[in-house]
């Protein structure tokens, strides 16, 4: 286990992407209540997160390694750990990368690895697999809408250098992933509600953020 790994077994964990649906909520009511994980630039809508991730090096240059954040910063790629050494590294199991063609692709979370994930192809699964090594048993997933009707994201789409946007084929393939990492989790005991309202994400379990917190007695 990674000594400089949180422990959230006995809390909540939000963990906020980047769907229009985000910031649609209200997230100042979590504050102080659960553990945030935020997921790149959704942490402009919860400044007071607990951990930041970011899969990739160009969003981090973007953002100058976040150097104001004074909670958790996680990343995988090499080159982020290089510049910006405060900074956590996690890696990332890439067997299936080598896949073709990608629709052919299985990704599973990994739970037994402790500092590796999954890949599932996008940052919000990737959380998802960190929350849970993080010890996390009860999750809700804010914004994960997982389609580009109304834009992919709730800020436009990604501009900085050496961005990549999702299209449909690619939410396609996270939904894939996503499918077979609900059937992994609720066989762990991991309770995971989507708060989306509009979500194409279908594997967990809908709610809204006072329905899971009353539910989880929090």
């Amino acid at each position: 286990m990674p000594d400089w790994f949180p422990d959230w077994s006995h809390r909540v964990v939000a963990i906020v992407a980047s769907g229009p649906s985000a910031k649609k909520e209200d997230l100042e009511q979590l504050r102080g209540r659960v553990a945030m994980l935020a997921i790149k630039a959704n942490v402009e809508l919860a400044p007071w997160a607990d951990a930041v991730y970011g899969c990739d090096f160009a969003w981090w240059k973007h953002k100058k390694g976040l150097a104001d954040f004074r909670g958790l910063k996680v990343a995988w790629d090499e080159k982020v750990i290089a510049r910006y050494p405060d900074i956590r590294r996690i890696g990332i199991e890439t067997s299936q990368d080598r896949v073709y063609p990608i629709d052919n692709r299985h990704y599973r979370m990994v739970f037994d690895q402790p500092g590796t994930l999954g890949n599932g192809g996008n940052s919000g699964y990737q959380a998802l697999n960190l929350a849970v090594q993080f010890g996390a048993k009860r999750i809700l997933l804010i914004g994960f809408d997982m389609h580009d009707r109304g834009g992919a994201h709730w800020y436009g789409r990604n501009r900085w250098d050496r961005c990549g946007n999702p299209d449909e084929g690619s939410f396609r393939r996270w939904l894939k992933a996503f499918d077979v990492a609900a059937a992994d989790l609720e066989e762990r005991g991991v309770q995971v509600i989507n708060v989306s309202p509009l979500s194409a994400l279908t594997c967990f379990r809908r709610g809204t953020i006072n329905g899971a917190l009353d539910g989880w007695g929090i």
